[in-house]
């Protein structure tokens, strides 16, 4: 990948960025901005990193957490020139792989953080080596938004950092893996049938996920003898996307040959993960593989991962409706509200609280089976409670997570949690807002398509402006049933069950 100039001193842009149109929530436009402004204050310049500057997650300068980064190129790909999406991802590929250095760096926690505190010079690290292994989805996803074969052939040809990283969580055979740049032990270990893992591995930190009682006893009950669903979907899905990213470079003998990897993971996560009596998947026992019966959102990674049938998410919807499980005025709740650990009062971090991340990824796997209408529906809710939080809460800013029924942020334990989190919660009011409130889901700068689902119901215009995807730059509005369109470049819309041809210039058809 050439490196790109990521100017932070450039007063213009905004100029890059996409421009929502959405009369229906005038509100929705200005917590957009809102956002955008709090994830280019997270352009973070710091001398010594291999990609500098970078994408900082909000939480603390003294480390770097994967997924946290993977999900925030989510958001990214809507202005690579301005924000570095993939560019970001260097700074785990290549300590990790190739034995590149981290700086050290003046601590800026706010309190004592892993020993250090405010103002002291301490090394910077990757948080955690066996942290959700999402690299392949977000490339995927982002060079689908920009066309670069050349970076997707240097990716996997070349460097071969995703098949790496596969690879090394496939050889975790025991915990305690600290590799020099790392800051804490790994805890994933491959199993025949899946994966031993940890909480805060996992990124779900205090999931009652593993307890053996009604409640869980500790704050991360981290049972040794579970295997978890996430890790199992989460490694299917990295064989399934480096196969997708395989076929954008031409090399069809290596998108069969992970295609039968995920194959193979795909019937063991069928298999013995499915349980048919509830229409769920769980976390699973290793010793008697019964089922470890803890609904969370990381049963949908399965769903993003394609491995379900379509019988089984209709089955799986059902929780996302269901006020009493994942639904409700807030849904995609971290934990089942009827679950004996769901804290209604502050979400208490991932018993209760609205994690966006999880949402999003959740959302992303309904899009897989055409659930657009669930998908739209959960996503308008979230937003509409971020906004309403941001209205009524001081001080106004986005959360790193909030809470499952108030418009506040959520608590851990007895603790406010981060603000200006954008950082991963900038998915809210920019990702979900375009791609499930708007519904302007996805484009494929490869085969030079975007593709609209639009609500059921408009009220006055709805659409995008300035929408970059390879080389095109296009505007979007519908209105009293029209279609605008201004163009650089031809592609094709697919809206309404209808494959349309937009030219170059301006068009105006009837829907």
């Amino acid at each position: 990948m050439k490196p790109k100039n990521f100017d932070l001193s450039n007063p213009n842009w905004k100029q890059e960025l996409p421009v929502p149109v959405y009369d229906e929530h005038p509100e929705y436009i200005d917590f957009y901005w809102v956002a955008w402004k709090l994830a280019h204050d997270h352009i973070m310049p710091i001398e010594g990193m291999p990609q500098t500057p970078y994408m900082d997650e909000g939480f603390v300068n003294t480390d770097i957490w994967i997924w946290d980064t993977c999900f925030m190129l989510f958001f990214c790909k809507y202005a690579p020139n301005i924000f570095p999406g993939v560019e970001s991802l260097n700074n785990f590929y290549q300590p990790l792989y190739d034995g590149v250095p981290l700086p050290m760096v003046i601590c800026n926690a706010p309190e004592d953080w892993i020993g250090f505190k405010h103002g002291e010079l301490t090394q910077l690290y990757i948080h955690i080596s066996d942290n959700p292994p999402l690299f392949a989805w977000a490339e995927y996803s982002y060079a689908l938004m920009t066309g670069d074969r050349e970076h997707l052939k240097d990716l996997l040809l070349k460097k071969q950092y995703l098949q790496k990283h596969f690879a090394f969580l496939e050889n975790l055979k025991e915990p305690g893996f600290k590799g020099k740049y790392i800051r804490n032990v790994s805890c994933l270990v491959k199993q025949e049938n899946g994966y031993f893992w940890e909480g805060g591995r996992s990124g779900m930190d205090n999931t009652p996920r593993g307890r053996t009682g009604v409640h869980a006893e500790a704050e991360r009950p981290n049972n040794p003898r579970m295997l978890w669903v996430d890790a199992i979907a989460q490694q299917g899905l990295v064989a399934l996307c480096i196969a997708k990213i395989a076929r954008l470079i031409g090399q069809k003998e290596m998108a069969e040959e992970w295609m039968e990897t995920y194959a193979r993971i795909r019937d063991k996560v069928n298999r013995y993960y499915w349980d048919d009596k509830d229409g769920m998947y769980y976390d699973v026992n290793v010793d008697t593989m019964d089922f470890m019966k803890c609904l969370t959102p990381a049963s949908f990674w399965p769903v993003l991962a394609e491995m379900a049938s379509p019988e089984q998410v209709s089955r799986m919807c059902d929780k996302l409706r269901d006020p009493e499980k994942l639904g409700g005025a807030v849904p995609w709740v971290t934990l089942s509200r009827d679950d004996p650990d769901f804290n209604g009062e502050t979400g208490n971090y991932w018993r209760g609280s609205v994690w966006l991340p999880t949402a999003y990824m959740g959302i992303k796997g309904l899009e897989n089976y055409g659930e657009f209408k669930l998908a739209h529906d959960t996503a308008c809710r979230i937003l509409a409670h971020m906004v309403k939080t941001y209205q009524e809460y001081e001080p106004h800013t986005v959360w790193e997570c909030y809470n499952p029924n108030k418009p506040l942020p959520a608590q851990h334990l007895k603790n406010r949690v981060r603000p200006d989190f954008c950082g991963w919660s900038a998915l809210g009011p920019l990702a979900l807002f375009l791609e499930n409130v708007i519904g302007i889901y996805k484009a494929d700068a490869f085969d030079n398509r975007v593709f609209w689902v639009l609500p059921e119901k408009i009220q006055g215009k709805i659409g995008i402006r300035n929408y970059s995807f390879g080389d095109t730059v296009t505007d979007l509005i519908v209105e009293n049933g029209k279609l605008f369109t201004v163009s650089n470049l031809p592609y094709t819309l697919e809206i309404k069950g209808k494959s349309i041809s937009v030219p170059a210039g301006k068009q105006e058809i009837d829907l």
